[in-house]
């Protein structure tokens, strides 16, 4: 790692735990909450993908109501209204996976230069970073409301481009979403693909530079 270098992270899957959230009240949900978890990122995703391709415009929290309730209704889960509250109040706060907050302040205090690129709204973002006490290791918290519209689309990743002022080869893009590689290996930036779930890879046209299965990892990635 070179002084001064620059490391973009996503934010939804790969620093913070997406199914925290119903792993946090799987007692007052009941079996189906692995189910419900699932469902609730997949059409999280699935929203954010069509309203980018129809140009139809949403915050990501908006579509993150809209996916749980997809959620609640498919999973066969019996969910009152304060479960569901409380379900989206533990979304807000999303609990980073373990090896993330060393590993983000070795690369700071080896001089990186650290942001978040994330479909996630500005508020939801600030309130993520301080809740995992995260505070003060990012540079920027770059979020798809200033592009308006959602990843894969490239007037996303622009966003890092601006805001540092640098070319896209010369920035580290890391991702645990396979298709969020896609969308920035074909905007040029250095991609590292953190596969937590040891997925089959795709894409075989938008490869990866490096894969890894956790942050832990990163250092010896990016060397």
């Amino acid at each position: 790692m070179a002084r001064g270098d620059i490391y973009l992270f996503d934010a939804y899957g790969t620093l913070l735990d997406v199914h925290s959230a119903a792993a946090r009240l799987s007692a007052r949900i009941g079996p189906a909450a692995d189910r419900l978890s699932e469902i609730w990122r997949a059409k999280q995703l699935e929203y954010s993908w069509v309203h980018a391709a129809i140009g139809h415009r949403a915050t990501f929290w908006q579509l993150t109501e809209r996916s749980l309730d997809y959620a609640i209704a498919s999973s066969g889960a019996s969910i009152d209204d304060e479960t569901r509250a409380g379900l989206l109040d533990a979304y807000r706060e999303l609990e980073a996976y373990p090896e993330v907050a060393s590993v983000l302040r070795s690369l700071k205090e080896g001089g990186a230069r650290l942001a978040i690129l994330s479909n996630g709204d500005p508020d939801l973002l600030e309130r993520a970073v301080d809740s995992c006490g995260l505070t003060g290791l990012f540079d920027r918290l770059l979020s798809v409301a200033d592009a308006g519209t959602f990843k894969p689309d490239a007037m996303v990743y622009r966003l890092a481009v601006d805001a540092f002022d640098a070319p896209p080869d010369v920035m580290t893009f890391c991702s645990s979403n396979r298709w969020d590689i896609a969308g920035g290996r074909a905007f040029g930036f250095r991609c590292i693909w953190v596969n937590r779930l040891g997925r089959p890879d795709e894409y075989p046209d938008l490869q990866p530079h490096t894969i890894i299965s956790s942050l832990r990892d990163l250092a010896a990635a990016a060397g």
